[in-house]
């Protein structure tokens, strides 16, 4: 008679509510089988509907888990209803970004059936949500105050009947020369037109080469547009979605208003950009040479009593490194009084511009259920080097003695707005060493600045991956002190969103490991679609606090330590093969 042994192996790690038999006969494996949990969907009417969509009236939630298995493989399945609310207490959710050109140039919502069964597929696999760029260059295309909010109106359509919330990200950039663009949407039309006779309009380096990715914030206050400023060009678009998509609102499909404060949507100047010439991991350049913001500088200089002071000469070019300029190099101008005080100045302009546009942001959406959200580059590069050089061209002003993050998280909770992070996925391992790069202790300082100063604190991965080092370490900064099986952890991520949905993403490897990120993102919950359940319920959004005085976030750039971080997330994912692998040589020795 063979004696044959029975092994179940869970590999949630790996592949989600999955368990891998592995049977063996004599010591030897015979084959592995696996199993797997099947997710039933239910139909909901959804509340709120009017307007243009009001045939869409239907939400598909998650109903219960069935299993395949026996109740003596397993432990009893939950119900949809039931959950451990102190473990929902650690639930993060997910939303994956839409793919850059989902809306068409043209305006047209082109490939409908493809998003639809993508979006299927994301909900079925536990995700939250989607966000999604609404293109200025698309949507005011046609002149000043034209709207065309058709096709946008067709995409959240979908969303809703496929069960999935939505961030919208107010995107006042242009789409094309970052990493990651795929597809070229430039600012409208008769925007660029201004800028052919007025170039100036555009963030200028040194040599005076323009970039037109997004409108320099020297225009911000300058009625140049047909009448109007930068920033109430940006308000007026702002308010006319809420009016065109008052009905999703009303339903509580959109959640967050991510507002777009700069090139790729982040609140930076645009001081690396491929179109330029820049690549990784060059230190950049400042961004302030335009007419408009050399005569602020100008004047903030004569305030100061230096009118001799002018914008750097010495800070290098795009591809340099720090040692190489005179600004960022060993004693460099960056620790000048002079230096400083143009540092202070070009950081200051840009946390007053996120502060304006957020002011009318919060104005537009008073009273609406909804999340305000701005985003924050992750500049890695160079974190390790005593001058921050990449970090000071993009406009964040952090040194070793010298918070730059804090004051924008200062900022973003007057407007009750969540701070939005990057590069979560990354470790510092995989790094170029001479670039010094620093990306861990990076997130742990902005994250750890972001919620002493209160706002909700969410990121996103900088670069797609598909694999388990990247997912566990953007597990570990979500939760970087692990679970607390009694509540809600002293620091835990509002959201992460999942850069970016693709085909790629969708195949079966990846797919099966990107389930169990967001199943571990969930603490091993279901997913949960009451948001009151894992404290996420929002508000009508209230009017935004007192605007902060200088001193108040110059006192907010004082270094504090960081929370403390674990080395490796409690809720960590293993590849299919290292499991097996590990499961292989541990019953090798058990018949050594």
């Amino acid at each position: 008679m063979v004696n044959t042994t029975s092994i179940v192996c869970s590999t949630q790690g790996c592949w989600g509510s999955e368990k891998l038999r592995l049977q063996l006969c004599g010591g030897a494996v015979l084959h592995p089988t696996i199993h797997r949990i099947k997710c039933v969907q239910g139909v909901v009417k959804a509340p709120g509907q009017t307007g243009r969509i009001s045939s869409v009236d239907v939400t598909k939630i998650p109903k219960a888990v069935a299993s395949e298995f026996s109740t003596d493989e397993m432990p009893e399945a939950r119900t949809a209803s039931t959950y451990d609310e102190r473990m929902l207490a650690n639930y993060v959710p997910v939303y994956v970004m839409l793919q850059l050109g989902v809306i068409s140039n043209d305006n047209v919502f082109e490939d409908r059936p493809k998003i639809e069964r993508q979006l299927k597929e994301l909900r079925a696999a536990g995700v939250d949500g989607v966000m999604v760029d609404v293109w200025w260059g698309i949507v005011e295309s046609k002149g000043p105050k034209q709207y065309d909010w058709s096709a946008y109106r067709s995409l959240l359509a979908l969303v809703q009947e496929c069960g999935l919330k939505l961030q919208a990200i107010m995107s006042f950039h242009r789409c094309g020369g970052n990493v990651g663009d795929e597809v070229t949407i430039p600012l409208p039309k008769w925007v660029l037109g201004i800028g052919e006779t007025d170039p100036d309009i555009f963030y200028t380096n040194r040599k005076g080469n323009r970039n037109e990715e997004y409108l320099t914030i020297g225009v911000d206050s300058q009625p140049i547009f047909h009448g109007r400023t930068a920033v109430q060009m940006y308000s007026d678009y702002m308010k006319s979605f809420r009016e065109n998509m008052s009905d999703f609102l009303e339903a509580g499909l959109i959640i967050d208003i991510e507002v777009g404060l700069g090139p790729a949507g982040e609140l930076r100047y645009p001081s690396y950009t491929g179109t330029q010439g820049w690549i990784f991991p060059g230190i950049g350049e400042f961004q302030c040479y335009d007419k408009y913001l050399e005569a602020e500088f100008k004047e903030a200089a004569m305030n100061a009593g230096h009118p001799e002071w002018e914008l750097p000469d010495n800070a290098g070019e795009y591809n340099d490194t720090p040692a190489s300029t005179e600004f960022f190099g060993l004693n460099g101008t960056y620790l000048t009084e002079k230096g400083k005080f143009f540092l202070t100045w070009y950081s200051n302009k840009l946390i007053n511009h996120g502060d304006e546009i957020l002011d009318e942001a919060n104005k537009a959406f008073l009273g609406c259920k909804v999340k305000l959200a701005a985003k924050i580059a992750g500049i890695h590069w160079w974190y390790k080097s005593p001058s921050h050089a990449a970090e000071l061209t993009s406009g964040y002003y952090n040194l070793k003695d010298r918070d730059g993050y804090r004051p924008i998280a200062r900022m973003l909770s007057r407007h009750y707005a969540i701070f939005n992070f990057t590069c979560l996925e990354m470790r510092n391992s995989e790094q170029r060493a001479d670039a010094k790069c620093g990306p861990q202790e990076l997130v742990q300082q902005v994250l750890s600045g972001g919620w002493r100063e209160q706002p909700e604190v969410a990121g996103e991965n900088a670069l797609s991956r598909y694999d388990s080092n990247g997912y566990n370490q953007i597990l570990l900064n979500a939760r970087p002190n692990g679970i607390d099986k009694d509540g809600k952890p002293k620091q835990i991520m509002y959201g992460v969103t999942y850069l970016r949905l693709s085909e790629e993403l969708l195949k079966d490897k990846n797919f099966k490991a990107f389930k169990t990120f967001v199943k571990k993102m969930h603490a091993d919950q279901d997913y949960c679609a009451d948001l009151g359940m894992y404290n996420h319920q929002i508000g009508s959004l209230e009017r935004s606090k007192p605007k902060f005085t200088t001193e108040e976030l110059l006192e907010a750039t004082k270094p504090m330590e960081p929370f403390p971080w674990g080395e490796e997330t409690d809720m960590k994912i293993d590849d299919f093969e290292g499991v097996i692998g590990k499961l292989i040589r541990k019953l090798f020795s058990m018949f050594k």
